[in-house]
């Protein structure tokens, strides 16, 4: 498969998903760790729920047209609601997806 619009908003809403899904994270901490930023919580919560909404249905269509498996299709949908996940996520769905060989552990000799 080449490069189409619904690999480009996978990309794009990957990384905002994960991207918002950390500084989620990072208010939760903040909320009930320290009692700090409580109202400000509920925002980004909303803003990563809009963006995962968005993630599910992109992530959907694309491994529709891709035919992916139930099980690669679930895991690569989950993929949006645990922490750096959906960053590993997307460089496997765009490398398989543009038919980019995977990167291999480069040996280096003995010594050098």
């Amino acid at each position: 498969m080449k490069a189409t619009p619904l690999l480009g908003w996978y990309r794009a809403l990957a990384i905002a998903t994960g991207c918002a899904l950390l500084v989620f994270c990072g208010f939760m901490v903040a909320k009930y760790g320290f009692g700090a930023a409580e109202d400000l919580t509920t925002y980004v919560a909303m803003l990563h729920g809009y963006l995962y909404i968005g993630y599910f249905v992109v992530t959907f269509l694309l491994g529709q047209k891709l035919k992916w498996p139930l099980g690669r299709l679930v895991f690569t949908l989950a993929a949006g609601c645990i922490p750096f996940a959906s960053f590993f996520a997307e460089r496997r769905v765009v490398r398989e997806a543009t038919g980019q060989p995977a990167p291999t552990a480069v040996q280096q000799p003995a010594g050098v």
